[in-house]
């Protein structure tokens, strides 16, 4: 009770909506999801804590936008905050979060929670659907290298989600702040580096080497994403597998030579 009253009185004492503001700064400052700039989309932002947090990390140079099915008030010290209604669940409030977003987005945040009904079991599972709708969502709208925050209560087939986060990103990180309440169940997947790229690690393939990079390792390009192949010249086409990645490029290992 003490962590509550905490960053409740915190929360009042610093302007912000709500004490999930301090949860989102927690997560930020573990594994900086903003920079000046950028364009980040809020889902389940009611009251509004997380939309002044992310308003503040972008800057006036940054937009963000929020959505919840419950009415958000307006912003007057944010000019950089732009709110929706709708319900995340129905595909045509998550048409009119892209649309508002006006292409991709260097950020999905999401701290949605289902009402609660008092059996774990079915609010649990409730949690788990709203996680992947943000997921879903997330994957439509992130640029490569883009960043992903979802809160989802523990249980069954998280770890399912967790894996196929991990898929898309190149890597994700599950953590529970200092001002989630002691009593609950709620983590966070930060899901770092949206994976736009038309490879995947472990897989082989046949590459043309096309450049060579300034250490000297060969480069291939696929579809426009570059692959950064050791003991590979210009003119040669090997068989490699994919060894690594990043959002804009990675590196493979020649599978052709012993």
């Amino acid at each position: 009770m003490a962590g509550k009253d905490h960053y409740y009185n915190k929360a009042k004492q610093e302007g912000y909506r709500s004490r999930a503001a301090y949860k989102l700064k927690q997560l930020d400052e573990l594994e900086h999801v903003f920079d000046r700039g950028d364009t980040v989309v809020d889902l389940g932002a009611a009251p509004g804590g997380w939309l002044e947090v992310a308003a503040e990390e972008v800057g006036p140079e940054g937009n963000v936008i929020g959505v919840d099915f419950q009415r958000i008030k307006d912003f007057e010290d944010h000019d950089n905050v732009e709110t929706l209604r709708g319900d995340m669940t129905e595909e045509k409030t998550r048409d009119r979060v892209i649309d508002a977003a006006g292409g991709s987005v260097d950020a999905v945040i999401s701290d949605m929670a289902p009402n609660m009904s008092g059996e774990y079991s079915l609010d649990q599972a409730r949690s788990l659907h709203l996680a992947r709708q943000a997921f879903e969502t997330a994957l439509e709208l992130l640029d490569s290298g883009g960043d992903f925050v979802v809160k989802v209560f523990e249980g069954p087939d998280v770890d399912d989600f967790r894996a196929d986060v991990e898929e898309e990103f190149q890597y994700v990180r599950a953590t529970s702040p200092k001002a989630s309440r002691d009593e609950s169940s709620e983590i966070y997947l930060i899901g770092k580096g949206r994976l736009t790229a038309p490879v995947r690690p472990s897989d082989e393939l046949e590459v043309e080497i096309v450049d060579v990079g300034s250490e000297g390792d060969g480069i291939a390009s696929v579809e426009g994403y570059r692959l950064f192949v050791p003991g590979a010249e210009v003119g040669e086409t090997v068989t490699v597998r994919v060894e690594d990645m990043k959002p804009n490029f990675g590196f493979a290992q020649r599978l052709d030579r012993d």
